[in-house]
Order: C-alpha cells, then structure tokens, then sequence
C-alpha cells in the first residue's frame, strides 16, 4: 500500500515512547500494525482518534499475572476483560491452572484453544513442569510457543503449584538453558516458611500480620542464592518472579557480574503497600511475598532508579471474595491481589508522586516485559512494524472503585479501592480496534489472540 494512500487510524495526543514524549504527535495504523509515528499535522486517515491532551502509551504487557489458577478456564474471560479496562492488551499467564498445571506441549495447546476462545487481549503464556519432573516436556513446550517457565521454591499445592527440589530444578535449568526461554521462580525458602507458620499457629498468632513475620526477607534471599547459584551453574536465565526486596535485584546484579544470567521483577503492591497495609486489608492485602516496611518501599524505588529491575508486574491473583475474607486465621486466606485494572492507573500515579516521568512506565511495563518475554519487536512499544495496542490515559485526580472492576462480580475487589489516582484509562486499543471506551469493554471473548515467543532470544544476550 502506498504512503500517499489515507492510513486506517490515526491517534493522537501526547505519544509516550521508552525514552522520551512527543507532546502534540500522533500514531498512524495500517491494519493492525504502527505504519508512521510523528508531531505536528496528522496524515489523512479512515478513523481519527482524537486524544488530545491526554496520553497515548503502548499497550500495557503484564508480565505475571494468573486468569485461571482459581477457577479455572471461565477466569481467562473475566480477568481478560479486567485488562482491557485498564489499558493492559498483553497478558503473560502463569501456568498453575485449575485442575491442572501446564506441563505437557498437549496441556499447553488446549489452554491456546481456551484463550482463542475466551480471551479479551492477546495473551502470552508459561509453561511449567511436574513435581516429579517431566522435564522430557520442556523442549516440547518451548516449541508449542511458552513465553518462558515457572518453577516455585516453595509449595502452595502439591499437584498445582508444586515446590521443586534441588535436584530437580538443576536439571530443569539445564535443560530450559537448551530452549533460550527464562525461567521465573517463586523465590520462598520452604523450610523457614514452614517452621515459622507452625510456631505462630502454635502460639495463636493468626492475626494478619504474622503474614509477614512467617515470611520474612531471608526467605526470598535465601530462595534467590539457591536458584542464582544455579543460574551460574547451569547457564540458565533465571528470573525472581517478584522481589518485594531491593536487595533480590541487588543480588541479581552480582551474580550477572559473575557470567550468571540472573533477573527479577518488582510487582507494583512492594512499590507501594507496607505492612501496615496487611493490618488495614487484612485478607485483601495477603500476597506472596508478602508486604515489607516503608523503608524497603523506598530501597525498592532506588533499585528502579538504579536500572536495576527488568520490570513491573502485577501478579493479578483474582480469588473469589470468599477465599480473602479474614475470619481470625490469616494463614487460611487466599495469597494473591487483584490488579489488572488498578495497574495502569496506580503506576502512573506513583511517577507522578516520585516526580518521575511516564516514559518510565513505558519502559517498564510495556518495552522491558515484552522484551524479557520474546515478543518484541511486535508488543511493547510504539515502533513501526509493532501491533498498534494503546493504552490512553486521562490524567486528573481521580479515585480508584473496586465496584467499577470488570470481571465476574465475587472478582471486585481491590487492595486499592479508595486509593487516589492521578490517571484514569479513558480508551484501550488493540491491534488497532477500540476495546475499551473509558467505560465498556467493546472486544468480545475471543478477540484476543495467542501470542507466541517471537524468538529464542534472552533479555540478557542483548
């Protein structure tokens, strides 16, 4: 097609790259592909999307998040469609799914069948493997399209959710270095988990916050040395699932500077919640980790700073109201946070309390996942040649509803209901059709669509 023809769509508004922003600029779209990025008068085109004075993103490309590890596959259609609300048209799925975790290339192509189904926005998916092994499936799953794999250090549930043990994992890492692909680890030390939890039920200390002193920092770092020393060891990428300590990116860092390829992600709540916040959410604030101080919040704004983390996620977990209800045992709660319509929102909010600019989020949620995941150059940024997915942000002061939350209604809830926002998402794009109007999802369940590992390529070769 030629370039004097008019484009489909242009957008415009103040376009929000990694490095810099295009105040008064537009974005044009042939099919569903950027065709031309510029300032000034926009081109002639079929559509024009007006968006002036307001932000045009990239797409958000949430990089943790579970749609199906509570109830199954009906969670993919509701948690997909929470991310269309919130400027989110990238998912990254975990693995540990309702009945059965993805550990086989089969298990993985009927979850693709599922999302092509039920999906609102393009979803990228992990794969996992078995308690006992199975590791003969990893090449297998690899293939199938896996964005990258996840293993846990420490058992939520012995056929779901499964802890690794040493031996095992070594070998998974050596033969998960052989695809390319990252493997993401849920980074808790079993052992001191479990001994603390039993002393505090011994003593009746269930109040919330022995959420946090049955899990305190040397579980994560005790948990991170063990699978860096097996990044080194095997070659592997291996990448913290989410650090709520600065320090796991710090240890990251050293372990690269010894040839080892070590990462970690920061999920958005250790940017923000303390743990005075697990006392005033009881139930609604349990996560694994769990919150830290107000002092490690801050340690973990300068490991942002420091380029230090690979990215931001959610770890969206949305757990049927019921399982997050505190009724005098917080360890017999639900562990996850809901997040995917907050995060776009709540992520801009906190640059502008920090004096921060929203390249930073464009970079860290958008550019930085994508890249760690493989599926750039086509998601993650405002590039020529990338999927035209935008996430148009309204900045103002506003105030976060959880009733406003688009999923199936016991999934409308929110640690962050109430909170003060400097941003709301006024429109979402995807691959260059409008799936949300700033006040209704207009994708149906199936618009969204597999997104396979583009290639083989770790973050950390380039």
């Amino acid at each position: 097609m030629s370039d004097a023809q008019p484009y489909d769509l242009v957008l415009t508004g103040d376009i929000v790259l990694s490095d810099r922003i295009v105040a008064g600029g537009y974005v044009a779209v042939r099919g569903e592909t950027i065709a031309a990025i510029g300032e000034g008068a926009p081109p002639p085109a079929k559509q024009v999307a007006d968006h002036a004075g307001r932000l045009v993103m990239p797409g958000l490309v949430d990089g943790h998040m579970h749609t199906s590890s509570s109830t199954g596959w009906p969670g993919i259609e509701g948690a997909t469609a929470s991310a269309a609300a919130g400027g989110v048209t990238t998912v990254c799925d975990m693995p540990y799914d309702v009945p059965d975790p993805v550990t086989s290339a089969a298990l993985f192509r009927d979850k693709v069948e599922h999302v092509h189904r039920l999906s609102h926005v393009d979803m990228a998916l992990y794969g996992t493997i078995r308690k006992d092994g199975g590791l003969d499936e990893i090449a297998a799953i690899a293939e199938a399209g896996a964005s990258a794999f996840k293993v846990s250090t420490y058992e939520y549930d012995a056929h779901r959710f499964p802890r690794i043990d040493h031996p095992t994992m070594l070998a998974a890492f050596a033969e998960i270095a052989t695809t390319g692909l990252m493997a993401a680890v849920h980074n808790e030390d079993q052992e001191l988990v479990v001994k603390l939890t039993e002393a505090a039920k011994a003593a009746g200390n269930t109040s919330p916050i022995w959420h946090c002193r049955t899990r305190p920092p040397i579980t994560e770092t005790m948990a991170d040395l063990e699978i860096f020393e097996m990044a080194l060891e095997t070659g592997a990428h291996v990448h913290i699932a989410h650090s709520s300590l600065a320090r796991g990116f710090e240890l990251a860092q050293i372990y690269r500077g010894q040839g080892a390829k070590c990462s970690g992600e920061a999920c958005i709540q250790y940017l923000t919640m303390t743990e005075e916040d697990i006392v005033r959410l009881q139930g609604f604030g349990k996560c694994n980790p769990p919150f830290r101080s107000a002092a490690e919040v801050e340690r973990m704004w300068g490991a942002m700073r420091a380029g230090i983390v690979s990215y931001v996620s959610t770890d969206h977990a949305p757990w049927p109201r019921p399982r997050k209800e505190y009724a005098g045992d917080i360890f017999a709660v639900g562990a996850g946070l809901t997040g995917m319509q907050s995060f776009a929102p709540l992520m801009y909010t906190l640059l502008v309390e920090r004096g921060l600019p929203a390249s930073v989020m464009a970079r860290m949620c958008s550019e930085e996942p994508a890249r760690f995941h493989g599926l750039n150059p086509r998601k993650g940024g405002i590039r020529l040649g990338a999927d035209a997915d935008f996430c148009i942000l309204e900045t103002g002061d506003f105030v976060f509803d959880e009733r406003l939350i688009v999923d199936r209604e016991d999934a409308r809830w929110s640690p962050w209901h109430g909170r003060a926002m400097k941003a709301r998402v006024a429109a979402t794009w995807l691959r260059g059709a409008q799936i949300w109007d700033g006040a209704e999802v207009k994708a149906k369940p199936g618009t969204g669509r597999f997104v396979p590992r583009q290639h083989r390529k770790s973050a950390l070769d380039s």
